[in-house]
Order: C-alpha cells, then sequence, then structure tokens
C-alpha cells in the first residue's frame, strides 16, 4: 500500500460473493483477505464519517490478520480504532453501544473453519445492512483509490469485558435457587465470554460445567452451530451425566444460544423466544415484540395473550433491529437462535438470553421441561436446508401448487410462506449460502410431518 493513496485490486465478482445482505463472508484466503479487509476500514471510515472505530475478533486464525488489516484501512482514513481484541459479537455490539463509536466484529459465525467476515456496525450497535450502508461501503471498496487523511489514526486497546459482564447481570440478575448448568462453548467464544460472566455471578447461584471452552477456530470438537442436531449431542450427554438443570450451547461468536432441558431435549428457539417476551412483558404491560416469520405461532399468541403487541418481520438481525427502532419494541427473538434487547441497544446477545433462561428457572423450583410447558403449543420441524439449482424456480413452483387452495394464505415477506389453520410453512433462500430454507409447524406432528414431507419432494425433486 504506497503512503499516497489505497488502490483497489480486487475482483468485482469476489465483492459480489462476500457482501452479503447484511454482513461480509466468505472462504479465507481466496475470498477475504488483509487486502478486503484494509480496504473496507477505509471505506467504512469514508462511507460513516466515524472518528472512531472499535474493532474486535474471534478466535479463528485468520481473524486477528484480518482485524489488524481493518485497523490499518481505518487509521490510514483519519479514524482511531480502539481495538478490543478476542470478543464476542454481543460484546463488540456493547463495546459499541457502551463507547458510543461504530464497529467491526470479524467472525464467520456458525460457518467452517476456513471461512471469515466482518459484521459491521454504527454507533450504538445500529446495524449496517446492503440497505443501510453496506451497498456504499461495497462500492467504495470496487471503486478504491482511498486517500490518506491529513492526520493518520492512532490505534489503542480497551479490554470492555468485565463491563460487558457486569452490563448483562444488570439486565437479567439471577437471583433464587442454585443451579448445575452445562455450558457447551463449542471451542467457540462463549469460552471466554461464560466465565466471565458466570465468574461474576459466583458459585453459590451456579455450577459451571464447562465443555469445550478452548478458544479453536479449527472447531476439533464440532462445528459451533448449535441450530444442527448433531452439534447439541455432546451437550445433551453431559446434562443427563451430570444431572445438570439446564445445558446451554453458543455458537462461534457467542451470538446464540440454544437450550437443553434436564432430560436432554433441546428446546426450540421459539419456546425461548416466548419465555423471555413474557419476562419482558412484565416489566413493560403493552409493550410491542417482534417475531420474525419462522418463529412459532405460539410466540405472537402468547405475546397478544400477555396484552403485548407482537409484530412479525424477515429473517435477519439487520431487519429485527430497524423494526424494534421503528416500533420502539422492548425485545425480538429469532427462531435461528438470534434474541434482542431494546436495553441493549436492541442488539442480539446470545448471553442474554441465556441469563433471561437461568433467572426464570432459578425462581421456581420446577425444571426446565415443567417451566417451558405453556410456551410450547405446536410441533416444529426445525431448519431443513436443500442445495438446489434453481430457488427461485422452485419458490415459485410452491406457490402455483398451495395458492387458491381452501384455507390457504400465501405471502413473500421472505421467501414463501403458506399458512393454513392448522399449519404453516415458509422456504426461502440463504443469504449467505446456496441453500434453499424449509421450517415447518403443524398442530400436531402427523400434521407437520406430512407438510414437511410434501414440500421437500417439491424442492428435492431434480436432486
Amino acid at each position: 500500500m504506497p503512503p499516497s493513496e489505497q488502490p483497489s485490486t480486487l475482483d468485482p465478482a469476489n465483492l459480489d460473493a462476500t457482501f452479503k445482505a447484511y454482513d461480509v463472508r466468505g472462504t479465507v484466503p481466496d475470498q477475504v483477505d488483509e487486502d478486503l479487509a484494509r480496504a473496507t476500514g477505509a471505506a467504512f471510515v469514508e462511507v460513516t464519517g466515524a472518528t472512531t472505530v472499535v474493532v474486535g475478533h474471534d478466535m479463528r486464525p485468520s481473524s486477528p490478520g484480518l482485524a489488524g488489516a481493518f485497523a490499518d484501512g481505518a487509521t490510514f482514513a483519519g479514524a482511531d480504532v480502539v481495538m478490543i481484541g478476542l470478543s464476542s459479537t454481543d460484546q463488540l455490539y456493547f463495546a459499541s453501544g457502551h463507547l458510543g463509536h461504530p464497529g467491526v466484529m470479524f467472525t464467520a459465525s456458525h460457518n467452517p473453519a476456513q471461512y471469515n467476515g466482518m459484521k459491521l456496525c454504527r454507533e450504538g450497535a445500529q446495524p449496517i445492512g446492503t440497505d443501510t450502508g453496506l451497498g456504499e461501503i461495497r462500492a467504495s471498496v470496487e471503486a478504491g483509490g482511498h486517500r490518506p487523511a491529513r492526520v493518520a489514526g492512532n490505534i489503542t486497546q480497551d479490554d470492555v469485558i468485565e463491563a460487558y459482564a457486569a452490563h448483562l447481570l444488570v439486565l437479567a440478575p439471577v437471583e433464587g435457587r442454585r443451579l448445575k448448568v452445562v455450558v457447551d462453548a463449542g471451542n467457540g467464544m462463549a469460552g471466554l465470554t461464560a466465565p466471565a460472566v458466570f465468574d461474576r455471578l459466583g458459585s453459590d447461584k451456579v455450577e459451571l460445567v464447562p465443555m469445550y471452552f478452548e478458544l479453536d477456530g479449527t472447531f476439533p470438537n464440532h462445528e459451533a452451530n448449535p441450530i444442527e442436531p448433531e452439534n447439541l449431542r455432546d451437550l445433551q450427554a453431559r446434562v443427563l451425566a451430570e444431572s445438570a438443570d439446564i445445558g446451554l450451547a453458543f455458537d462461534g461468536d457467542a451470538d446464540r444460544c440454544f437450550l437443553v432441558d434436564e432430560r436432554g431435549e433441546a428446546v426450540s428457539p421459539s419456546t425461548l423466544t416466548a419465555l423471555i417476551a413474557a419476562r419482558e412483558l412484565a416489566k413493560e404491560p403493552g409493550a410491542t415484540v417482534i417475531h420474525n416469520l419462522i418463529t412459532s405461532r405460539a410466540v405472537p399468541e402468547i405475546v397478544e395473550e400477555l396484552g403485548g403487541s407482537p409484530v412479525r418481520t424477515r429473517v435477519g438481525h439487520s431487519y429485527i433491529k430497524a423494526r424494534m427502532a421503528e416500533t420502539g419494541a422492548i425485545f425480538g427473538g429469532e427462531h435461528s437462535g438470534h434474541f434482542y434487547f431494546r436495553d441493549f441497544w436492541r442488539a442480539d446477545s446470545g448471553m442474554l438470553a441465556a441469563l433471561h433462561a437461568l433467572a426464570a428457572l432459578a425462581e421456581t423450583e420446577q425444571p426446565l421441561s415443567a417451566l417451558l410447558a405453556d410456551y410450547e403449543r405446536y410441533v416444529v420441524s426445525g431448519e431443513i436446508n436443500s442445495t438446489v439449482a434453481d430457488q427461485q424456480a422452485i419458490i415459485d413452483d410452491l406457490e402455483r401448487r398451495y395458492a387458491g387452495s381452501d384455507g390457504v394464505e400465501t405471502d413473500r415477506l421472505d421467501g414463501l410462506t403458506v399458512s393454513h389453520e392448522d399449519w404453516w410453512f415458509n422456504v426461502r433462500p440463504s443469504n449467505t449460502e446456496p441453500l434453499l430454507r424449509l421450517n415447518a409447524e403443524g398442530r400436531d406432528r402427523a400434521t407437520m410431518e406430512r407438510v414437511r414431507d410434501q414440500v421437500l419432494t417439491t424442492i428435492r425433486r431434480d436432486a
């Protein structure tokens, strides 16, 4: 990089592949490398006008180098950079809100080890997606020619993890009986954040049983993607072996959390959404709760029964956060395991969701399965992914097959949703992978399985 100008040598086709709807993500080093990170750092400052940027990164081997390159680009463009080092994504959002600066997190979340990327936000953890600045950043990266500021920025270090842990426990204090908790960090960033939070809680409130806390971006035990049932099996077995009250599983950057109950059974994220919604509505009766279109019907039903106002939205953190800002919603939940809190700058935090579950459980003598029974009303398929040659053609075919049938409604808010009194399903393209994602729900297992299998037959007809 010459001192007078930062040129662009980046392939536009590669930028099309890596700049997604609400983040930057791809394989290292063929799609995501330090040149891309450096150029994005300069473009980020140019587009946002940031004078200071907070930079965090996960435990993947490529992450420190990418974070350092982004910092070089940002300081080249005149912004100061606060490096918070190893962090979870919600820790980066905390730093952005707490310090009042835009930020970037280097992570590929739940993706395998060969991936990396960037999650970007404005000050106060405000999301940046394609329509809120990411498109402009991509255009600036492609144009290149970034010129140095008259005065380059400085790089400083700041460790915010203790402040982060303290803030979460103010928002969701855990009081009551002592709990035995198994935590599977999946060798991801919960291996750093869980000890910080649970040590502050104290051993008189929680007996922590750690699993895979060693930070290792090669994921030697299992992929850090707890939405896939096989990645929960170790946790389920350990909960049973330990006679634990609850199990918690986090994804690689620890912004998502999944629960396992005392029987070793996985808990639907929609069920946790309903539980947290009830807790938040108890604090603020009549408040608005956001849910995306693949959460269980139980969520809006329970919100309405409790006097709240449910608002349905499409999948994706930038869309959820935007609707929360528009409506003043107190909470938002996604079936993918993302949970958003107004009092956490409308950002998602897997650890804060986990603390809500622990707080609710500690307040009762019931086991977790009994506590959650009131929030489980339907049978869900879970997310089923299929690789297909033509995503849009299959979505169109499904709409033709179901539209006009008795009692059936369709909408295109996000992919295709087909609804009936007794069931519904949604099929939508992935924003990050060449997949169609199916979610289905029915009043009973037989209904759900019938609908699921009918839809999968159409989706996979040419496989």
